[in-house]
């Protein structure tokens, strides 16, 4: 199998300039876009926490949505794979950050996923491809703070 290099090119504008830059700490917006070439811009900003706007997608947001959904792509290939029918998956994913002086950093990820599968299909199969696709996920590959899944299948009731 050959190596492959894949980019992703984002650009990120910091649209917060309220007209006199970053003269003071409190005088500019935390607000920014997310641009990806052909896809809807993501209107972001800091957490609320940290002097941002709160009702705007975060970096933390984003970097749980990432693990959350990289997972959940690779469960269902891997599901299907395995003879596994989902018709239905919601992940309720949270992180934990932790702040030490003006440092932090995420301490963990935990993946709750419910999954909802047929009647036919096999729930311990199931609950396994979970871990299948954890040591699958790229994003999940990437990180240098632990992310546990806690899988519960539901089996579709006819």
């Amino acid at each position: 199998m050959s190596d492959k290099q894949h980019e992703y090119p984002v650009q990120v504008v910091w649209t917060g300039n309220h007209g006199s830059g970053t003269k003071t700490y409190q005088g500019y917006g935390r607000e920014h876009e997310v641009r990806v070439a052909g896809k809807p811009v993501i209107a972001g900003s800091s957490d609320a926490a940290f002097r941002g706007d709160g009702s705007k997608h975060n970096p933390e947001d984003m970097l749980v949505a990432a693990l959350s959904s990289c997972h959940m792509l690779w469960y269902l290939h891997l599901a299907a794979v395995a003879g596994v029918v989902v018709t239905d998956y919601v992940d309720d994913a949270v992180g934990t950050l932790q702040e030490r002086g003006n440092d932090g950093r995420f301490t963990d990820v935990v993946l709750r996923p419910r999954v909802t599968i047929t009647v036919d299909s096999d729930p311990e199969t199931a609950k396994r491809v979970h871990d299948d696709a954890h040591h699958a996920c790229f994003i999940a590959n990437s990180v240098n703070f632990p992310v546990r899944c806690e899988p519960r299948i539901v089996i579709e009731s006819v």
